[in-house]
């Protein structure tokens, strides 16, 4: 079972993110209420070069010192090092296509942006090496503080070059600010003295081998819609596809994301017991739909709101974009801790074969739904890869840890039945609402709240409790 420090961790890291999340967040609102959504196109197109050479060339390197079994001072140097190739290589490859994609895009102003943001990856490639002490005990406060910490700095800066006229540049600056000071604050929580070695590298090449391959294709995946709309579909539109992708993967983000890390360190510490760590994986992908199903279901039922409340009228065309994109997350977070399982048991092989599928379905299904649907082809095309890949990630976790993929999805029934009698009960509240002209905000806020407590109420008289929930990951 997943120890205390397990669940604890996981509770300072799904905070963090949550926190960080909610600034982004408030961050976002001011942005999109100063800023128009051909601005955010243009930032969105800009970003695909670096997220795609940021993925391409990223070197998990905490997750490889977390998995060692004696951390020793050149282990942290040979990270170190590797952290500071990586960031000059990034900065080189993106320097150089900044330019040649400027041109494909026809737009002048790309390069300008795509050098500027390049930043933020490199400045996370230098992050103190040291911080890995914390999360190999289990601690995760010092991660929250420099995260947050960096969230503020970033909403200052970037409000402050918003209001002072920067434009655009202020969605560039948000970006880069925040990694940049977590990196100076993590060398104050976690003091270390750089040096350059590699004398462990072959610690770090034989778990990042097949790794570093999926990164690659994962990078052209995630990314992939994006380049392909940039290019057909105009900045307004863009922008607005954007912003409903972003808004409609926080759930997952948010919630499921950050706590893969702590759950990773403790599947790493039973899997050489398959019953054990059989048993923890299926708890811990329960546990991620009972989160984000009704998170995702309920984001999904009051786009119109969040949109039209949150980002104002010239952002409502985006509402039906969230909508169906917000429901196409909801299979999306089954797939995280079979992926925590995977680099866990060092099946990293099995990481980049996922990914090389999912980058074929999204490639074939994204352009038919292109050519005959146009955007919200595109949007379908994404609902049914996440189908795809949650049949996918049954069949691997059965592969690796032998679970019974039909025991897997008949133990979610009870979380599908919550979510029904939450969306039943919204559709009722928004009726009852429709006449009275509320404020809007206000409005979201009833709704949510009061879907939340049916939902939590219907897991309850179907029999799971609080400390039911904390079991799952327990």
């Amino acid at each position: 079972m997943l120890t205390m420090k397990t669940l604890l961790g996981a509770g300072w890291t799904v905070s963090a993110r949550l926190a960080g999340r909610l600034i982004d967040f408030v961050t976002v609102l001011v942005l999109a209420r100063t800023l128009t959504p051909a601005d955010f196109g243009l930032t969105a197109l800009a970003m695909t070069l670096t997220v795609i050479a940021d993925m391409v060339l990223e070197i998990p390197l905490i997750q490889a010192l977390t998995r060692l079994d004696r951390l020793k001072k050149s282990h942290l140097d040979t990270a170190f090092t590797l952290g500071a190739l990586r960031g000059l290589v990034l900065a080189l490859v993106v320097l150089l296509a900044a330019w040649p994609f400027s041109r494909i895009y026809n737009d002048h102003r790309l390069f300008a942006l795509v050098a500027v943001i390049v930043i933020g990856p490199i400045a996370r490639s230098l992050y103190s090496p040291a911080m890995v002490r914390y999360i190999r005990d289990m601690s995760f406060r010092q991660v929250f503080i420099a995260e947050i910490l960096g969230k503020i700095a970033a909403f200052i800066v970037a409000v402050s070059v918003v209001y002072l006229g920067g434009g655009y540049w202020a969605i560039a600056a948000n970006s880069i600010s925040a990694p940049v000071a977590a990196m100076l604050i993590s060398y104050l929580l976690a003091p270390y003295r750089p040096k350059l070695s590699l004398a462990n590298l072959a610690d770090f090449s034989t778990f990042l081998g097949w790794l570093s391959m999926a990164q690659l294709v994962a990078a052209l995946s995630w990314q992939f819609d994006r380049i392909l709309l940039g290019y057909f579909v105009t900045r307004s539109d863009l922008g607005r596809y954007a912003m409903a992708s972003d808004l409609s993967v926080l759930p997952t983000q948010s919630l499921i994301g950050p706590a893969m890390q702590p759950v990773m360190a403790a599947f790493s510490r039973i899997n050489d017991d398959r019953e054990r760590l059989r048993n923890a994986y299926s708890k811990a992908s329960r546990f991620t739909m009972l989160l984000a199903a009704p998170a995702c279901i309920g984001m999904a039922m009051t786009a119109d709101l969040i949109v039209n409340a949150l980002l104002g009228a010239k952002w409502n065309d985006a509402a039906i974009y969230l909508q169906w994109l917000a429901l196409s997350s909801v299979l999306n977070a089954f797939y995280q801790p079979l992926h925590s399982l995977a680099l866990a048991t060092n099946r990293t092989n099995l990481v980049f074969r996922l990914s090389f599928i999912e980058l074929c379905c999204k490639v074939s299904l994204m352009l038919l739904g292109l050519y005959f649907y146009s955007l919200m082809g595109v949007i379908a095309a994404r609902g049914a890869v996440s189908l795809i890949m949650f049949v996918l990630s049954l069949l691997t976790a059965k592969y690796l840890v032998g679970t019974n993929a039909a025991a897997e999805i008949g133990h979610l029934w009870k979380v599908g039945a919550a979510c029904a009698v939450m969306a039943l009960f919204v559709l009722i509240l928004q009726r009852e609402f429709a006449g009275h002209h509320l404020n809007g905000i206000l409005e979201l806020g009833v709704t949510s709240a009061l879907g939340a407590a049916v939902y939590i109420g219907a897991l309850f008289v179907l029999g799971i409790r609080l400390k039911t929930i904390s079991a799952q990951i327990a």
